[in-house]
């Protein structure tokens, strides 16, 4: 038998082995054999489940979303709703301006010869931010720099260093209109430590946020001279006293300002820039003759040193046209260096103090007196050496026998009681004579302000008549019982030198605009207080002050001219105390009398080492200014004699 099958021949299988008990299957409707217990199989472990991830997924894509959303919406805000505001800020932040300081015109005098002037100088700057420590890499830069700065500055160390400090900008104000050397001193300094910080990384350049603006700052040329007038420049640039502060628009001009770019504290010169520029002030042309100015000034500056006073003024002015030619004070202070300035010297006392008179008011009284008729220069007065007035006895300042005077006489020789009883002939009682006498002292511009419209001017003190108490309606008349400036009582002297017609006290002449016009002042005004005789006459009585021996003031005489003047000396008003205490001393008059075109005022206040009487220490002064204004100005003598009224009659 081969080992291989036909095909198509079925192979029987093997025969299945027969269960035990059992061999065979039971058939239907047979029971079941019972089942064996079979061996226990571990249990399959459960396979993990994961979640679904799409919830998930929901949730990251709505977060993306919303901050998607987020930031369109931001970004409409900044491009579109707001993108103007952005876009200025940004021109904030990059663009930096400064001012352009305007120059400040010049002060002349009437020559134009400069009196104050402008001069380049620099306003020193920083940027704070550039002495952060993220910039400079260096936690003190500020204090560095300020060490170095101090001493070039004269400034405190630690107000610089706290400047430098400031937060949130970027430009410091360290120092205003120092001059060019200062800045040198700065940059050269600036200059070598950056050298030194290019080839030594360990050193920082603690001055590169340091700069300079242009500007300019204001220099007197003749140190102290008319320092009362001129005034000064405060430290913020504006006029802090006298002309400076009076013309302070004119002189000023106005500023500009300029807009630039930059990035580190620097310019950036391809962003270009944008500029105001700046109008300078007008040159102002003043009255004064700066010779004349100065010979007022050294006169009575050496006077209140040689008589150790507490201050003096000397006035000169054009008898013609009202304008000063020299206003003097004593002592004085340099515009140029205010910090070495006294307090009390600042100002133009000239016309800032108030103080009685004394007898150089005697001239008003006797105007009132001519005026209306009540007596000549001739007329008889017999002076007794006292006299009793309501509560008060009354006395001249010398002891004396009765003096048999002429008004004129009364006058020469300052009487007070002659003034007293002449001045008692303008009204039929006593008080329509103050009346009457209160008229012609408003006139002559007492209790007003003299029209300069100079800062801190004072306009003295003359009461209502009616409520003059009863020493008052005596004192009054030589003087005392009023108060008074300087200018007020030069003026009345111009006034009778000019025929009798006030004309308002002039300082400034005109300006000349930056395009170079010159517009003259507008004239001042005039007021006529007196008669042309009565002021002729006056002047001749005036005269006899000077030229004749019984004169009180014959210390002013200049040979070759005829001179008019007044003594004075009253009792001084201590500022201090409000009691009296030393005196004013006074002197004024004008020249030639025949012709006048001078008048010099002089007052020293509270003389403490030799003579005080008016005519013996400032009547020296009237004839030292006065002949140098009058040879100054050219005026000749007139050649005609002098009147020589009488001073004294025999009873």
């Amino acid at each position: 038998m081969s080992d291989r099958e036909p095909p198509g021949r079925r192979v029987p299988s093997p025969a299945r082995p027969v269960r035990p008990g059992n061999q065979r299957r039971p058939g239907p409707g047979a029971r079941p054999a019972p089942r064996r217990p079979s061996a226990a199989r571990p249990a399959a472990p459960r396979p993990l489940r994961l979640g679904s991830p799409r919830p998930r997924l929901r949730m990251v894509s709505l977060a993306l979303t919303l901050v998607l959303i987020a930031f369109v919406v931001r970004l409409l805000q900044v491009q579109a709703v707001d993108a103007g505001e952005y876009t200025a800020r940004a021109e904030r932040d990059r663009y930096v301006g400064h001012v352009l300081a305007a120059e400040r015109g010049e002060i002349t005098d009437r020559d134009g010869v400069a009196l104050a002037i402008s001069v380049d100088a620099n306003d020193i700057t920083a940027d704070p931010t550039l002495f952060t420590p993220e910039q400079t890499k260096i936690a003190d830069a500020p204090e560095q720099a300020a060490a170095l700065l101090a001493p070039i500055l004269g400034q405190d160390q630690e107000a610089i260093a706290a400047k430098l400090r400031t937060k949130n900008t970027q430009y410091v104000l360290l120092a205003r209109r120092q001059m060019p050397e200062v800045w040198k001193q700065i940059k050269d300094l600036k200059t070598a430590l950056a050298k030194k910080a290019g080839s030594d990384p360990g050193t920082v350049n603690v001055l590169a946020g340091v700069f300079q603006d242009p500007s300019s700052k204001r220099v007197y040329p003749n140190g102290g001279l008319a320092a009362g007038i001129l005034g000064w420049v405060n430290a913020e640039g504006e006029g802090g006293g006298g002309v400076e502060r009076k013309l302070e628009k004119d002189l000023a001009g106005k500023n500009g300002e300029i807009r630039y770019a930059q990035s580190g504290g620097r310019q950036v010169p391809t962003a270009g820039s944008t500029e105001t520029p700046a109008v300078p002030g007008s040159d102002v042309e003043l009255s004064i003759d700066r010779d004349i100015q100065w010979a007022a000034q050294n006169a009575i500056t050496e006077q209140v040193k040689e008589s150790q006073a507490d201050r003096g003024y000397v006035i000169v002015q054009d008898t013609r046209t009202g304008e000063i030619l020299g206003m003097a004070n004593s002592p004085g202070f340099d515009p140029n260096d205010l910090s070495k300035a006294n307090g009390e010297a600042l100002g133009n006392a000239a016309l800032q103090d108030a103080y009685e008179p004394g007898s150089t008011a005697k001239v008003m009284s006797m105007a009132a007196v001519l005026e209306e008729n009540a007596a000549t220069p001739l007329t008889h007065v017999t002076v007794p050496n006292r006299l009793h007035r309501g509560d008060r006895l009354f006395k001249d300042d010398v002891d004396h026998p009765t003096w048999y005077l002429t008004l004129n006489g009364v006058l020469a020789k300052s009487s007070n009681i002659g003034t007293i009883l002449a001045t008692g002939q303008l009204g039929k009682t006593q008080k329509k004579a103050n009346q009457v006498l209160y008229s012609y002292l408003r006139k002559f511009g007492i209790g007003s302000y003299s029209g300069l419209g100079f800062p801190g001017e004072t306009k003295g003190i003359l009461a209502p008549p009616d409520t003059w108490s009863t020493s008052q309606q005596f004192t009054i008349p030589f003087g005392q019982g009023m108060s008074i400036n300087a200018m007020q009582a030069a003026s009345v002297y111009s006034t009778i030198a000019n025929g009798g017609v006030r004309i308002e006290p002039t300082l400034v002449r005109g300006s000349k605009g930056p395009d170079g016009r010159f517009t003259p002042a507008p004239k001042p005004k005039e007021t006529r207080v007196v008669s042309e005789k009565t002021a002729k006459t006056l002047a001749r009585m005036l005269e006899s002050v000077v030229d004749d021996a019984e004169g009180t003031g014959t210390k002013a005489r200049i040979p070759g001219y005829r001179v008019a003047g007044k003594t004075g000396t009253a009792n001084r008003v201590d500022p201090a105390t409000g009691r009296y205490r030393g005196y004013t001393s006074s002197f004024a008059g004008f020249a030639p009398a025949d012709n006048p075109r001078i008048t010099v005022y002089c007052a020293i206040q509270n003389a403490t080492k030799g003579g005080y009487f008016g005519g013996q220490i400032c009547g020296p002064i009237y004839k030292e200014v006065m002949e140098f204004a009058l040879k100054t100005l050219q005026i000749p003598p007139t050649g005609a004699k002098a009147a020589n009224l009488p001073v004294a009659f025999k009873p």
